[in-house]
């Protein structure tokens, strides 16, 4: 899964889609990173969240953070031509 994550609303969007396509419920995925499932569907719905428990969560899931520059969104014109 490679997902472009640009606010805190997009990365609880795709925790959410990791976390249901592990199989996982919410009260699971608490009880594998030591947090209560309050937090995370606050998590999921993109409310504040602690740097350590988004690794905590990151890790439960199998999941690596990759930062990478932005690409351009719109091209050059020189290289529509």
């Amino acid at each position: 899964m490679r997902t472009s994550v640009r606010s805190s609303k997009l990365l609880g969007e795709a925790l959410r889609r990791a976390r249901r396509s592990a199989g996982l419920t919410q009260k699971e995925l608490g009880h594998r990173t030591s947090l209560r499932q309050a937090t995370i569907s606050a998590l999921e719905n993109g409310e504040g969240a602690t740097l350590d428990t988004v690794f905590s969560v990151l890790t439960a899931l199998d999941l690596d953070l990759q930062l990478t520059k932005r690409a351009d969104m719109v091209p050059a014109l020189d290289t529509l031509f």
